[in-house]
């Protein structure tokens, strides 16, 4: 697969992975590598990218505990500390090799420490490839709720490898797929059709399905970098999702969540709304929910959850002026941003999620 360019930096896929960094190690004299894993990628990634990576510089291996959970202020306090011990200056790489979690942190911790040092992401998950590690986002949680502290920074560049994607248990690869069918359902209907045959899908397949992926999101977010327009409609299922993720998350009686399948529950909701407040096709509506739970399944959301998931909507991060904001469909491939939804809607929303 050829590698895609963007303004600030390329995406490499598979052997032009190793082809491209190992290149451009040879060109640049950082002073020392580090490479940021989690206790899964450090044993089951971390030998595979070590035997391409050729370089006689010293390298570094900071490890941090996987999961949601740790995607915050104190673990990157750790980071950055264990970089300042282990000498870290300017000049310094960090690679960041693991999900979404290691390349939200990581390019946070390498945008921050010493004002900035370069980093280069290195994604592990179908979540990470498809969505994470595209597009300058890092950033970390504060406490339960979702991404409340980070910056855009795009790193040197990114390095997609798929045959990663044999590590990873069958619910990673199915978080993966929430970001890549809300990229066709907000940009590119004949991608979304892509889906309905979901159960003849082959490694083959799916490489051609990560690439198309990250095409649609490279040229999204180069259209409009801050999220001042386009950009937002990557938030689909997002506003609704994220705040199941965070409920989830913060009571120790509920089965956390995946990221991934938080936000295919959004999408159901996002989508019922969008039949109610802008003449979505109810039809449509049906079969993508249909689409939806054959994939992940349909976890209920009780009742008496309702309201304390809608609460934490007030915290989300593309709220402004006090009002919460939706990305609905029109069409399949056409979206509506900067939506506001009344409450009883959203209840109604879970409602017909559940039935």
């Amino acid at each position: 697969m050829n590698s895609i360019t963007t303004s600030d930096y390329s995406i490499h896929f598979n052997s032009n992975c190793y082809q491209a960094i190992n290149l451009h190690l040879s060109k640049i004299k950082y002073s020392k590598i580090f490479i940021l894993v989690d206790e899964n990628t450090h044993e089951h990634c971390l030998p595979m990218f070590l035997a391409h990576l050729e370089t006689d510089l010293n390298i570094e291996i900071i490890e941090i505990e996987s999961g949601e959970i740790h995607k915050n202020i104190e673990t990157c306090s750790g980071v950055w500390n264990a970089l300042s011990e282990l000498e870290a200056d300017k000049k310094s790489l960090l690679l960041n090799l693991g999900g979404g979690v290691i390349t939200d942190l990581g390019g946070f911790v390498a945008s921050t420490f010493k004002r900035g040092i370069t980093f280069i992401n290195i994604p592990t998950t179908l979540l990470a490839m498809v969505d994470a590690s595209i597009g300058g986002k890092n950033g970390v949680d504060l406490g339960h709720l979702k991404n409340q502290i980070g910056v855009i920074n795009a790193g040197e560049m990114v390095l997609i490898d798929t045959s990663f994607l044999n590590t990873l248990p069958e619910n990673h690869m199915r978080s993966g797929l929430a970001e890549m069918l809300k990229h066709g359902l907000i940009y590119d209907e004949a991608y979304w059709n892509k889906f309905q045959s979901i159960n003849n899908l082959n490694l083959e397949t799916l490489d051609k399905l990560i690439y198309e992926s990250v095409e649609i999101k490279k040229t999204i977010v180069e259209k409009d970098p801050f999220e001042n327009n386009l950009r937002k409609t990557l938030n689909y299922g997002h506003t609704l999702g994220h705040a199941i993720e965070s409920y989830y998350l913060s009571h120790t009686s509920k089965t956390p969540l995946l990221h991934g399948e938080a936000i295919a529950i959004g999408m159901v909701l996002a989508t019922y709304i969008s039949t109610k407040l802008i003449d979505f096709p109810k039809q449509d509506c049906k079969n993508i929910k249909e689409t939806i739970t054959q994939i992940f399944g349909k976890p209920i959301i009780q009742k008496e959850d309702f309201h304390p998931i809608i609460e934490l909507l007030k915290f989300d991060k593309k709220n402004e002026h006090g009002k919460i904001n939706f990305v609905l469909l029109k069409t399949i491939g056409e979206t509506k941003i900067n939506c506001q939804v009344e409450n009883n809607l959203i209840i109604e929303a879970f409602n017909y999620y559940n039935s």
